[in-house]
């Protein structure tokens, strides 16, 4: 697509980074382009976007991470094994130009956590987006990655449910 080629990172504590990507993908697809989003730590076929994605022309997902969560101070070495492919799966869509906008969802977290490399990362998506949108999501995002960046952004949580009123995750809003 036309002028695509950017890098974006959405990251910090606060709740939205995977739907904003989402919802860049929605204006994407709209435009035409075609989406591919890597879900690094997100296996649960029961998440909305793995539900949605089917009905989305132009939208494929890759749920390639455990269905439950990983253990960052003892990673498990599947957990490992797992970053490890679907930042591989990213490079390779990246290098054939499969895709108009790429998501990689929770990478900035599997990068901090060192399941996957951020030197090699952040060296490989400079040389090698081309006419690729990138997104990068995920909290503690590596600042290597953010000062490669064309676009950052930080979210904050200034208030959450989960914390001020003990409430947990609601399917169609938070899962």
């Amino acid at each position: 697509m036309k002028d695509f080629g950017m890098l974006h990172v959405y990251t910090g504590t606060g709740k939205g980074k995977t739907s904003a990507a989402l919802g860049l993908a929605l204006r994407a697809i709209g435009h035409g382009a075609k989406v591919i989003m890597i879900c690094f730590m997100k296996g649960d076929a029961t998440y909305g976007e793995a539900c949605a994605f089917h009905f989305l022309p132009n939208f494929t997902l890759k749920q390639m991470g455990r269905d439950s969560f990983v253990n960052f101070r003892n990673p498990d070495p599947i957990d490992v094994k797992m970053a490890q492919e679907a930042w591989a799966e990213g490079k390779h869509i990246l290098l054939a130009q499969k895709a108009d906008v790429l998501i990689l969802d929770e990478i900035n977290l599997a990068m901090a956590k060192k399941l996957i490399d951020t030197k090699e990362v952040v060296t490989f998506l400079h040389e090698h987006r081309n006419n690729t949108e990138v997104v990068c999501t995920g909290r503690e995002a590596p600042q290597e990655l953010i000062d490669e960046a064309d676009l950052v952004t930080d979210m904050q949580e200034v208030k959450h449910y989960f914390t001020q009123r003990n409430i947990t995750i609601r399917d169609g809003i938070d899962h």
